[in-house]
């Protein structure tokens, strides 16, 4: 009985590190940094396709200011919809060179990849050549549909007080 625990947990060990799981976690990487850049640099189209566009989508944020919460993807694509048709006509963005105005960085803390599921948390700290936001501790859950990982939940806490 004790050769098929220990041979169960090597494997088991094994693929946790497997490159296959490695490449889940980057494209995750990928998916939740599209969805952040496209939301600062106001691409909408992009920022939609980067969400699991279904009724229990979940969007959360709070701060020493307030807490607001959207339930839902309508919900969540219409509050934000006016965001991104307002903020066109009020930020000045060097089309040229909008990668070096916007920076944004992230500690990545944890990845739980269940199948087509996953929880990650990290922190993240965004500049750009206007201001410089409150760093923010941040939960994700995504889905793999069709292959592609898109964002069904964020939550977000924002560091208070900021140091």
């Amino acid at each position: 009985m004790k050769p098929i625990l220990i041979t169960a947990l090597l494997m088991l060990a094994i693929g946790c590190s497997s490159p296959s799981g490695q490449n889940e976690i980057d494209a995750i990487k990928k998916a939740i940094e599209l969805e952040t850049s496209s939301f600062y640099k106001l691409e909408e189209q992009n920022w939609e396709g980067s969400w699991a566009q279904t009724p229990y989508a979940y969007w959360s944020y709070s701060d020493s200011t307030g807490t607001s919460f959207l339930e839902g993807w309508d919900n969540i694509n219409k509050n934000f919809d006016a965001y991104f048709k307002t903020s066109v006509s009020n930020r000045n963005i060097d089309v040229a060179h909008p990668e070096a105005q916007l920076i944004i960085e992230r500690d990545w803390k944890e990845f739980r990849v269940y199948g087509d599921g996953a929880f990650v948390q990290y922190t993240q700290r965004v500049k750009d050549a206007q201001i410089e936001r409150d760093e923010t501790s941040q939960i994700r859950i995504m889905e793999k549909k069709d292959g592609k990982w898109l964002v069904a939940y964020v939550g977000i806490i924002a560091k208070y007080p900021a140091e």
